[in-house]
C-alpha cells in the first residue's frame, strides 16, 4: 500500500520551493538522462557503484552530506549495534541511525527480496524509522514498517514523480520532519475516510 494520501500529497508539494526542485532535477538528469551511462550502470556489480549512488543521488540530488566531511548526515557501511553485520548506508541524526539504506546491483530485480534484510538494520537501530531499498535502477522508501512503501524507477523518473520523490526524501524534508507529518497527516486522512464511510453505512 501506498505511504501517503495524494491530497496530502499535493499539499505539501505546493509548498516546495520550485527553484530547488528545478535545481535538484537538473543534477539528476546529469546521472539518470543519459541512456548509456544507465546501460553501464546495469553492468556494475553492487559494491562497485554503491558508494557512487550515494554520492549522486543523496549527497548531489537530495543533498545530505557524506563522511567524512565535515558534519556529515549521511555514511557507508553502518554497523548494526548488536552484531557485527552492516547496512551499506545510513541517515544520521547526531551519529545515531535515523535511516538505513541496503544497496544491490541491477542483478537484483526484485525489491521485496531484500526487505528483510533492510528491517534487520532498522530493527538494530533504536531511533532509526526510514528504511531504503534499491536496486540502483528502483528505489522503495518505508517508514516504521514493511507493509507500506512508496517506489520510484529511477532509470525512468519524469519531472512530476521527481518532486514527490525530493520531497519524501531529501534532507531537508526528512530533518525538518515534513516527510513523518506527511505519514501522520495521511493516517488521520485515512482514519477521518473510514469514519465517514462507516457512518454512511451504519
Amino acid at each position: 500500500m501506498p505511504l501517503f494520501q495524494k491530497s496530502v500529497v499535493n499539499k505539501y508539494l505546493n509548498n516546495l520551493k520550485p527553484i530547488n526542485v528545478e535545481e535538484a532535477y537538473k543534477q539528476f538528469i546529469q546521472f539518470y538522462g543519459d541512456a548509456e551511462r544507465i546501460e553501464n550502470i546495469r553492468l556494475l556489480k553492487e559494491e562497485n557503484y554503491q558508494e557512487g549512488f550515494l554520492r549522486e543521488i543523496f549527497v548531489d540530488v537530495l543533498g545530505y552530506t557524506i563522511n567524512p566531511n565535515k558534519n556529515y548526515n549521511l555514511t557507508t557501511e553502518f554497523k548494526n549495534l548488536t552484531d557485527s553485520k552492516k547496512a551499506d548506508g545510513a541517515i544520521l541524526l547526531d551519529e545515531k541511525a535515523i535511516g538505513v539504506i541496503e544497496l544491490k546491483s541491477t542483478t537484483t530485480p526484485n525489491l521485496e527480496s531484500i526487505r528483510d534484510q533492510a528491517f534487520n538494520y532498522k530493527n538494530n537501530q533504536p531511533n532509526c524509522r526510514f528504511v531504503i531499498t534499491s536496486n540502483f535502477e528502483k528505489l522503495r522508501f518505508y517508514i516504521d514498517n514493511a507493509t507500506d512503501w512508496e517506489e520510484f524507477n529511477l532509470f525512468n523518473l519524469d519531472f512530476e514523480n521527481f518532486r514527490k520523490f525530493y520531497l519524501y526524501l531529501s534532507k531537508d524534508s526528512i530533518f525538518n520532519g515534513i516527510t513523518i507529518k506527511l505519514k501522520d497527516e495521511s493516517k488521520l486522512h485515512e482514519e477521518d475516510i473510514t469514519g465517514k464511510l462507516y457512518n454512511d453505512y451504519s
